[in-house]
């Protein structure tokens, strides 16, 4: 095998919640791609006008926003957390199965509400989870974490398309005339951006014809083993509630500090200390705002923390703002690409991103993520610069689409590893890390969708441009920050006066 035997053995022994946290990432990626391609048939189901349905977008997104933020009240316990799994990717099963039952926008927007919560948790708990059993290794798993994203992304549009409607699925007087644009509508649609697509006429009254329903139903059958392998790691923990046997960790934090300092001698007063400091940090994002948790704290503690999401709410917010408007820059002018070709490029963007997800997985054992986050930074820079300089070439704008779902592809798990490692694994970094690009997803794509609506398509390339320049200067500054904060030392890393929620924070990693 291409690591070494230590962290085979870790995988070995943590094999089943490491496949089940990967599953439950496999249900995020399943449910977060499904609505662009489905929405004009939704639209038709609910009978509702271009504007209205966007909202659906909308309110996915924001909910998954607070779920991310919600997500770490569920990590106290494992037991917390594995139920908090359980019933989200049972939900996401559920939110499928009764999608085709929605004919009301309102109660659509509700629904995938729900939907959102569920994968904000999934999203925070699993990077948490993974985070806890692997430490120093993390890196490794949390690049296989999200290829699994990846994967289930490009898995839930292709069984979408065959059901989706090749004329228009509402018939009235005016189906003829909009059946031929659908094709460019479906493509052009972004988060509660209908941009200039208002002037298509769509009806919203009159006979509906779509078969987009077997499409969630076949989703809610894929996605059904998800929760029930969770309940079997439930299971074999002893956790359900029919089983009154006491639970145990995953990974016990003895086993735990012999696997990640191997070469150091610890006495027993140090091997006792570990279960109080197993769980330290990870907390909620609210939780992490109490001023306890900055009692003693230098400033480099916070500016880590802060400097971390921002990379991450720029990258995350190009991946957004890049699928959702490369197809509408490529049919506008200069270029004016065919739109049956145009339409392969958001599918050749997030292709490339699952690609270079899963080749992340064995780089990471060989690079550190420090180096990977740069290399990811610097090429998406280059990458702008070049489509801005060769903005006039349909081929390089392939090439260079291709080159950025590679850079950008392992920017958040190499980003998370690395600053947990700084943090030693006891500040906020997950949740902090994961809602910055939550939030920097849904605001950037909102933002450019203004710019390119009043400052016209070439504004799409610089504004991704300034958005690489100002991840490239965040994390030059993460660097410093990095330089800047207290080494931990051997003897009295639990009493270390710059990681105040391990002195705060006693409670076993417990049931």
């Amino acid at each position: 095998m291409w690591w070494d035997e230590r962290v085979s053995a870790r995988f070995r022994r943590n094999l089943q919640p490491t496949l089940t946290y990967w599953s439950v990432f496999f249900s995020f990626g399943l449910c977060i791609a499904f609505l662009g391609p489905t929405l004009l048939d939704l639209r038709c189901q609910t009978q509702s006008s271009l504007s209205q349905i966007t909202w659906v977008f909308f309110s996915q997104q924001f909910c998954l926003l607070l779920g991310s933020c919600l997500g770490g009240v569920f990590k106290r316990t494992l037991s917390q957390s594995l139920f908090a799994l359980f019933a989200s990717s049972l939900a996401i099963s559920l939110v499928f199965a009764i999608i085709p039952l929605c004919h009301n926008v309102v109660v659509l927007a509700v629904v995938m509400a729900v939907a959102g919560l569920a994968m904000g948790c999934i999203d925070t708990i699993s990077n948490m989870q993974l985070v806890k059993i692997y430490q120093k290794d993390s890196a490794i798993f949390l690049q296989a974490l999200h290829f699994f994203v990846g994967f289930g992304a490009l898995l839930s549009p292709l069984i979408a398309d065959p059901f989706l409607s090749d004329t228009n699925c509402i018939l009235s007087n005016t189906t003829a005339n909009a059946s031929s644009n659908l094709p460019h509508i479906r493509k052009s649609l972004v988060p509660h951006h209908p941009g200039n697509l208002s002037h298509y006429d769509l009806p919203m009254k009159g006979m509906v014809v779509t078969h987009v329903s077997y499409a969630f139903w076949i989703m809610a059958l894929i996605n059904l083993p998800v929760p029930i392998a969770v309940f079997f790691l439930l299971y074999k923990e002893r956790m359900v509630p029919c089983c009154n046997s006491s639970s145990y960790p995953l990974l016990s934090a003895d086993e735990l500090a012999m696997e990640t300092r191997p070469a150091e001698k610890d006495d027993l007063s140090t091997t006792v200390q570990r279960p109080q400091t197993a769980r330290a940090g990870h907390d909620d994002l609210f939780s992490c705002c109490q001023s306890k948790n900055f009692r003693g704290a230098s400033y480099t503690y916070f500016a880590v923390h802060i400097t971390g999401a921002l990379v991450l709410f720029m990258t995350d917010g190009i991946v957004g703002e890049y699928s959702g408007f490369i197809y509408s820059y490529a049919v506008e002018e200069p270029l004016s690409v065919v739109h049956k070709v145009a339409g392969y490029l958001p599918s050749l963007f997030w292709g490339f991103i699952t690609l270079g997800r899963l080749i992340s997985i064995p780089v990471s054992y060989r690079m550190k993520p420090a180096t990977m986050v740069f290399i990811n930074v610097v090429g998406v820079l280059v990458t702008f610069l070049l489509l801005l300089i060769f903005s006039y070439s349909v081929v390089f704008l392939f090439v260079g689409t291709a080159c950025l779902g590679l850079f950008l592809s392992s920017t958040f798990p190499s980003m998370l590893a690395y600053t947990e490692d700084i943090l030693q694994y006891k500040g906020c970094a997950t949740t902090v890390l994961v809602t910055g690009a939550g939030i920097g997803e849904m605001v950037l794509q909102l933002l450019v969708g203004s710019i390119i609506h009043d400052q016209g398509s070439y504004s799409f390339l610089v504004c991704g441009m300034i958005f690489g320049g100002l991840a490239f200067t965040f994390y030059a500054f993460l660097l410093f920050f990095h330089r800047m904060y207290p080494k931990p030392s051997s003897d009295m890393d639990a009493a270390s006066p710059d990681k105040p929620a391990v002195m705060e924070d006693t409670g076993l990693y417990q049931r």
